[in-house]
């Protein structure tokens, strides 16, 4: 099987760090090369984009500033990280990839859908991940966990309502392209997640 670029997606409080964890470990113990990465950030460039769109300003950010930034700390990640690395044959695991511009800014910042195809055709021309495992709990679980976890970034404070924005969106990107889509349940124990995940990456790929 040729290199496969993995992505894992989700609300603040889904569990993808921990769940990313449990992916990679799969992935050693059968011997694939593989690079962790994620977004916004990857590589130096990018992660200094990170900084500014998730840090708390005193100037307002305009959502189109925030989307641009976004696109082109992907742009410089795609570029110098993630094609590289699959064309040296190496896997590629992403926190987080050009769904979760769809679920923030789409659909959290109510920018629909149109500018941000332009803007991907621009940048990614019909680049996709292989495969995207979308980690999806309810809004007001996740924030939960994620205020349980401490200090909260900038797009973490948001209110609910955005964030059930962002899982209507997530929803509608999985229905849109079921094939690359593997919908979790992320709602359950980190035991019962990472069981759930095991089976799905054992049908796709053992």
């Amino acid at each position: 099987m040729s290199a496969q670029f993995i992505t894992i997606e989700g609300l603040e409080g889904a569990g993808k760090t921990t769940q990313a964890e449990v992916l990679c470990n799969w992935l050693t113990d059968r011997g694939i090369s593989f690079v962790r990465t994620r977004e916004p950030g990857g590589t130096p460039i990018a992660e200094k984009i990170r900084d500014l769109v998730l840090a708390h300003h005193d100037e307002r950010m305009d959502p189109y500033t925030e989307l641009l930034m976004v696109f082109a700390a992907r742009q410089q990640h795609v570029e110098t990280l993630i094609k590289p690395a699959l064309v040296n044959g190496q896997w590629v695991v992403s926190d987080r990839f050009t769904d979760a511009t769809y679920a923030y800014q789409g659909g959290g910042r109510s920018l629909g859908a149109n500018y941000i195809q332009q803007l991907e055709q621009l940048v990614l021309g019909g680049f996709q991940p292989d495969t995207t495992f979308w980690f999806d709990c309810d809004a007001q679980t996740g924030l939960n966990r994620a205020r349980a976890r401490g200090s909260l970034d900038r797009i973490e404070q948001e209110a609910l309502s955005f964030f059930n924005r962002a899982r209507a969106a997530y929803e509608q990107r999985a229905l849109q392209q079921p094939q690359r889509f593997v919908r979790l349940d992320a709602s359950q124990t980190v035991e019962a997640v990472s069981e759930q995940l095991i089976q799905a990456l054992e049908a796709r790929y053992a």
